[in-house]
């Protein structure tokens, strides 16, 4: 599972709190957190058009 949010922002996504507590206490506990930083990637990959500019 990925996700660009940091654990607690996900919390208000949940209508009931122990639901989140929950579900995020075994989500969290038992996987591995790989934060990056810096640019973004994407616009590397992104497909050009035939002048050489980004097509998006």
């Amino acid at each position: 599972m990925t996700s660009n949010r940091a654990p607690s922002d996900w919390y208000p996504l949940f209508p009931h709190p122990v639901v989140a507590e929950s579900l995020l206490d075994r989500l969290i506990n038992t996987s591995h957190q790989v934060i990056m930083s810096g640019p973004s990637y994407r616009p590397n990959k992104c497909p050009k058009d035939p002048t050489g500019k980004p097509s998006a």
